[in-house]
């Protein structure tokens, strides 16, 4: 597959909030599975010519966290995958601050390209437009932490 047939892929399921980021994955040829793991551990992406689908890739995402978390999860290693699919080998894990060995500067990139596939900011516009008026709304629109749209809307962000 070109990385232009992956850009293609990515932009034509994100024309409508909630962005299903599991078929993003699947279309992209990486398998997803849920794990049972340590807490503080978030998912991994790993290239498995066994357990990864048509890409060789294979995304596990831990069970135990709440499905928004998940969903970024998944944009997040899917992240890695279009920008650091290199540095990947037997595979990277990223913890509850999504972090991993591939460093900051990765972490980051990885972490702004989830916000992207995940909250296209002309579908935030539109629900805005369309009504919603709270990073609560938003978020239970786009199936996304409020954490995660109040770090996309750029505004503070106050918990419970």
């Amino acid at each position: 597959m070109t990385v232009a047939n992956q850009w293609e892929i990515m932009d034509r399921h994100r024309r409508k909030a909630p962005v299903p980021v599991e078929a993003v994955a699947r279309d992209l040829g990486i398998r997803l599975y849920l794990g049972e793991w340590r807490n503080n551990e978030s998912g991994l992406i790993q290239k498995d010519p066994d357990l990864g689908g048509k890409s060789g890739y294979a995304i596990i995402i831990n069970d135990a966290h709440p499905k928004t978390r998940q969903r970024f999860t998944i944009a997040h290693e899917i992240g890695h995958y279009v920008y650091h699919r290199e540095r990947i080998g037997d595979g990277v894990t990223d913890d509850a601050l999504y972090r991993s060995h591939l460093g900051g500067t990765r972490e980051t990139q990885a972490n702004r390209f989830a916000a992207w596939l995940l909250m296209p900011w002309n579908l935030v516009v539109e629900e805005v437009r369309n009504g919603a008026e709270s990073v609560e709304q938003l978020a239970e629109i786009f199936e996304v932490s409020k954490s995660a749209m109040s770090i996309r809307l750029r505004v503070p962000f106050e918990t419970e």
